[in-house]
């Protein structure tokens, strides 16, 4: 018998939307679609259980023209030597980029590198930079770090354009995740064109300046309060271009982004997507030609638990999985104890191993923009993009990023959100595995490195609301 000739000959029924539903409305029993299947985001954009295919869907590839992006793990031991080994043996198994994290930075969670140039020069020993991304996380001593980059390269005769570099330099990131700035924002914002200046002399390539999302995410915003903080700070790293005399053509590209993602698969998704478009439409409204946007996705710190941590693990490689289709750049992973202390060599080798499962296994990088066309993703992704745009102009009468962070504006908002999200937890209303819902008895230990948290700086010339880094499980009623 011929399998492929009787399957031709038999019919089956035309799908549509109106059969679908009158099969969904006799499974519900009564109970209304919008009230069971029907849901919202935090930004109340409205999620269908089932829409058409759109033929006219973006198509929103990651930058890198061979289609994989750089699997990058978190360097951040306060130890520079035993922060060499764990960079040594990453590289050695499979990651192809390091992300620095500093002391005293928003993301270092009470950990990080001692922020100095001997200590750079000792993480970075033997460490292959031809062929591995290296992106420094943001910190108040960014510049500096910057030069300490720069001025050791020079001693290893290493060729900038070979290299793959991001300085992530983001003074608003900065300001709202430390609640300080060392200098007056008209200070700031007069320093800063001579030092693109002097990196544009140099010759240095990659992200110079980076809109930083990661500090709004893991404080409580929603997936638009962070993109438009994000375009925000893209629109002020422009002007700061223009002010240092540097053709916009030539700035567009050492701009970056750095977003977080979480376990919510299709809204972190379309949030990176959203991202790709909203930096083509402000290139578009500044009229300069298009430049595709450089993604950083990293998991979110927010999302952690310290009960059952075993289940940080789904949760990272849902938020590694929308961040690999979703079109990321690089993506770091952070590991699923971070939540108990500074992670060992099993939680690392974890992490890792989430991107190269992914990767090598799963083949996520052989689709470009898989979900192009797809009607509940693309539906996401434009109601993304206008919420976030409304965010951006908000912050933008507002004076702009550092303005609004000044006045405390931005941060009421971000707070207010994630009070909501906070009472929908206690209502029960929403449940996280293994500490609203399902929670073990007794927990095992977890095992960590010894390191001693470090307290954030308080000192500086300016200073606003702090915006802290919070994991919803402190949250929470009884945790």
């Amino acid at each position: 018998m011929n399998l492929a000739r009787v399957l031709d000959e038999i019919e089956f029924p035309t799908a549509n939307r109106d059969l679908w539903r009158a099969i969904a409305e006799k499974t519900l029993a009564g109970q209304a679609i919008d009230s069971a299947l029907v849901s919202h985001t935090a930004d109340d954009i409205r999620i269908d259980p089932i829409l058409e295919r759109d033929p006219t869907g973006s198509f929103l590839p990651r930058k890198l023209s061979e289609g994989r992006w750089a699997v990058v793990q978190r360097i951040d031991d306060p130890d520079p030597v035993r922060a060499n080994r764990q960079a040594l043996e990453d590289i050695e198994q499979g990651a192809t980029g390091l992300s620095l994290v500093f002391e005293g930075a928003p993301n270092a969670f009470g950990y990080g590198l001692p922020a100095s140039p001997e200590a750079l020069e000792t993480v970075l020993d033997e460490i292959p930079l031809a062929r591995t991304y290296v992106r420094m996380d943001i910190h108040p001593a960014s510049r500096a770090v910057a030069d300490w980059f720069v001025a050791y390269l020079t001693r290893r005769r290493a060729d900038p354009a070979k290299l793959s570099l991001c300085f992530g330099i983001d003074p608003a990131a900065i300001f709202a995740g430390t609640g300080r700035l060392s200098m007056s924002i008209e200070a700031l914002q007069a320093s800063m064109p001579q030092s693109l200046a002097h990196f544009f002399a140099l010759g240095v390539p990659g992200v110079l300046l980076e809109a930083d999302g990661r500090v709004y995410h893991n404080a409580g915003a929603t997936e638009a309060q962070e993109l438009g903080a994000m375009l925000a700070s893209a629109a002020a790293h422009l002007r700061l271009f223009e002010d240092a005399r540097q053709a916009l053509v030539y700035a567009a590209p050492h701009i970056g982004f750095a977003v977080s993602v979480d376990q919510d698969q299709f809204v972190s998704m379309a949030k990176i997507r959203a991202l790709r478009k909203l930096w083509a439409r402000l290139l578009e409204v500044c009229s300069i030609p298009p430049s595709p946007a450089t993604i950083h996705a990293e998991t979110s710190w927010r999302m952690l638990t310290a009960a059952d941590p075993e289940t940080n693990v789904l949760r990272s490689t849902i938020a590694c999985f929308a961040a690999a289709v979703g079109g990321a750049d690089s993506i770091s992973v952070l590991p699923h104890t971070l939540s108990h202390g500074l992670p060992n060599g099993f939680a690392r080798r974890i992490a890792r191993n989430t991107q190269l499962v992914a990767a090598s296994e799963s083949h996520l990088d052989f689709v470009a923009d898989p979900s192009s066309g797809s009607g509940s993703i693309e539906a996401l992704t434009d109601a993304l993009c206008e919420h976030a745009w409304d965010e951006f102009r908000a912050i933008e009468r507002e004076g702009g990023i550092l303005r609004s962070l000044a006045d405390g504006k931005l941060q009421q908002r971000i707070v207010e959100s994630r009070d909501e999200r906070v009472r929908k937890f206690n209502a029960g209303e929403r449940h996280i595995v293994g500490t609203t819902i399902y929670r073990r008895d007794s927990e095992r230990p977890v095992e960590t490195l010894t390191a001693e948290k470090r307290p954030m700086p308080t000192d500086g010339a300016v200073h606003c609301p702090k915006l802290e880094a919070l994991r919803i499980d402190q949250l929470i009623g009884g945790q």
